[in-house]
């Protein structure tokens, strides 16, 4: 892709992102939502193959019609209302409109359909922006307009996510796939929260993008999209696929990691609100997604490909390991270990 057009790219991303995410008007908080979308598009669509067209046109669809949902809720909440300030969204068919539309933009069940199409279409780089950066202005919007949400409707779909994405996760075998179900499932942990306690969904979202990026850091490094190829890059960078395996778990979310942090603090936060049957249950939920994570650690670290004669290893690189994908990984998996010291610092 041509550097120039990349860089414009890039900077839209974090242009459209930043007018969503510091804008007190609805229409502001839109234009930024469709800046991001236009600008993600070239980057999903550089490969020039047929799956990635395909993705990027679901991805433009997908988003296109989540905007003007988007756009309807607020035209009709100022139609009502008189208001057009994002906190200001007060009126039932609004907030109806508008949880639909941010469904649509994340990717909850069961507006999920898309995206693990878009991300197994894209590039490692650009599915990671997908799972991560192009997700925040959406759940800032969540954020801002947590008090006038329907609760019962989040919780159901917070519920719905959490089971389909451990669900759909267990028979794949594409990585990019398994992702896209793992990040549905984290989605249901942060929406289903996001009432009663905002600054919570913001936290598990910013581990979240942690874990995440460390994890398609680490695959880019190795070159791996399939369970097959990861089974073999293990001879490419012996260390960086046993810590590998840490990165999964951290992600599934196993003491003493740093993954169980905000899924330990969700599940403390239900009980406190007095929803014991609600937190038990996507805490068994959790279980299912804990199973593909396993199988991915099993075959990156324990399974051996099978030596046949036209199998040939790869070498090991002599490639020094980024220093971003290192800094990722090293917070994954210490973070929570060294939480209490970073409290009694600060």
């Amino acid at each position: 892709m041509n550097p120039q057009a990349k860089l414009i790219s890039t900077l839209s991303l974090l242009l459209g992102t930043t007018i969503t995410i510091s804008s007190n008007h609805w229409m502001m908080a839109w234009t930024g939502l469709e800046i991001n979308t236009l600008a993600i598009l070239p980057l999903i669509s550089k490969p020039h193959h047929p799956r990635a067209i395909e993705a990027a046109t679901k991805y433009f669809l997908v988003q296109a019609a989540a905007s003007t949902l988007l756009l309807f809720s607020c035209t009709t909440n100022a139609l009502f209302t008189g208001q057009w300030d994002i906190m200001q969204l007060t009126h039932p068919i609004s907030c109806l409109l508008l949880t639909t539309a941010i469904s649509m933009k994340l990717g909850l069940v069961p507006f999920h359909f898309w995206f693990p199409e878009v991300l197994q279409g894209s590039p490692l780089t650009t599915g990671l922006l997908l799972a991560t950066a192009m997700k925040f202005p959406p759940i800032t919007l969540f954020l801002l307009t947590s008090p006038s949400l329907n609760y019962t409707l989040l919780t159901i779909m917070a519920i719905a996510s959490a089971a389909l994405g451990g669900w759909a996760g267990l028979n794949q075998t594409q990585i990019r796939k398994i992702l896209a179900f793992s990040s549905i499932s984290h989605l249901g942990w942060m929406t289903i929260i996001i009432i009663y306690n905002p600054k919570l969904t913001l936290i598990t979202f910013y581990l979240y993008c942690m874990m995440t990026a460390a994890i398609f850091l680490t695959l880019k490094t190795t070159k791996s999209l399939k369970l097959s190829s990861i089974m073999a890059a293990w001879t490419k960078i012996p260390s960086l696929n046993a810590i590998l395996m840490l990165a999964l778990l951290s992600l599934a979310g196993l003491p003493p990691l740093t993954g169980f942090l905000p899924k330990w603090l969700i599940i403390q936060e239900l009980t406190k609100q007095e929803m014991t049957s609600t937190a038990t249950i996507i805490a068994l939920l959790s279980l299912l997604g804990l199973f593909f994570y396993l199988r991915l650690a099993y075959c990156a670290t324990i399974t051996l490909p099978p030596n046949s004669a036209n199998y040939m290893k790869q070498w090991q690189t002599n490639k020094p390991v980024n220093t971003l994908t290192t800094t990722f990984i090293t917070l994954t998996i210490t973070l929570l270990p060294l939480s209490p010291m970073i409290f009694s610092i600060f």
